[in-house]
Formats: C-alpha cells, sequence, structure tokens
C-alpha cells in the first residue's frame, strides 16, 4: 500500500464524508492522484464501506444488541472461513471476528427483541454441525464506538475536602 493511500484511509476513518478536494488540501497532493487512490481503493476492496457510526442509545428502545461467543470446530478444507461464511450470511449479524482466546469467534448481532436474539441463537447459530457452544452477552451501553465517545459531558462535580 502506498503512502498517499495510507493517508486517505487514516482521514476517511475519522470522517468518511471527507472529500476527495479536502483530502487533496490535507494531504498535499493533487487531487487527481486522491481521486485515483480512492477508487482504486474500492476497487481492490481496501475501502469495503462508507459509513456513519450512531448512537441511539437514548432515542431508541426497540433495539438489541448481543456479542456472541461461539467455539467451532473448523471444517475441513475451509477451516474457519467458511463458517464465518454461513454466520455472516443472516441479516442480523452486524459483525463476525475470528478471536484468539477461549472462544473462536465474536459474533455481533442487533434484533428487535431479547427474544430474537435467542431465537437467532437457537434456530440458526445452534443447527451448524460445527459448533460446540455458545455465550451470549447483550450490550447494555456503549461508551465509545470506533474511538468516538458517545456520552454527553456531564457537569463534573466540584472537589469537597475538609
Amino acid at each position: 500500500m502506498e503512502k498517499l493511500e495510507r493517508e486517505i484511509l487514516a482521514v476517511l476513518a475519522e470522517d468518511c464524508r471527507t472529500d476527495a478536494k479536502q483530502l487533496s488540501v490535507m494531504l498535499g497532493a493533487e487531487q487527481a492522484d486522491v481521486e485515483r487512490a480512492i477508487a482504486s481503493m474500492e476497487r481492490r476492496g481496501t475501502i469495503v464501506k462508507y459509513t456513519a457510526i450512531s448512537n441511539l442509545d437514548e432515542e431508541e428502545d426497540e433495539c438489541v444488541e448481543a456479542l456472541i461467543e461461539v467455539k467451532v470446530t473448523p471444517q475441513s478444507g475451509s477451516g474457519f472461513d467458511g463458517v464465518a461464511e454461513d454466520i455472516s450470511r443472516h441479516d442480523e449479524v452486524k459483525n463476525v471476528y475470528l478471536m484468539s482466546g477461549a472462544y473462536d469467534f465474536a459474533v455481533i448481532v442487533k434484533t428487535n427483541s431479547v427474544k430474537s436474539v435467542s431465537r437467532f441463537i437457537s434456530e440458526c447459530i445452534s443447527t451448524f454441525d460445527c459448533v460446540l457452544s455458545t455465550a451470549t452477552h447483550f450490550i447494555l451501553k456503549k461508551y465509545k464506538i470506533e474511538g468516538a465517545l458517545t456520552g454527553r459531558e456531564k457537569p463534573r462535580r466540584l472537589s469537597v475536602q475538609a
């Protein structure tokens, strides 16, 4: 990966709304070079998606997110990749990560109720022959998402000392 591409990715990771013109000024590069680099990274799959990070904890009650730890037996021929692809196909699944440690995958799901998370685990995840066990953790509150603090600034209390 070229230096310009790394610099572009660093800026876009902080604010994906930054356009090629702004990037060229910030990075001291020609706008055409920036546009070519972005197009190349999109074609290669280096840039997968542009997205906004939302904090709906305060506004949305109908959303339930959970982290599901999944322990599996790797599949012959495809290893963990085949299992990850199968899990990823479900609409409820937002993220799938291969992990080190006590479990193999961390799966983040988003649904409209605790019952639908339970149904997803029992009717989808547990039906895979390779799944040995799961552990589910419900996300109660988000303090930081992708490096951005989510909470509103609260007034600090003055220290009271005798």
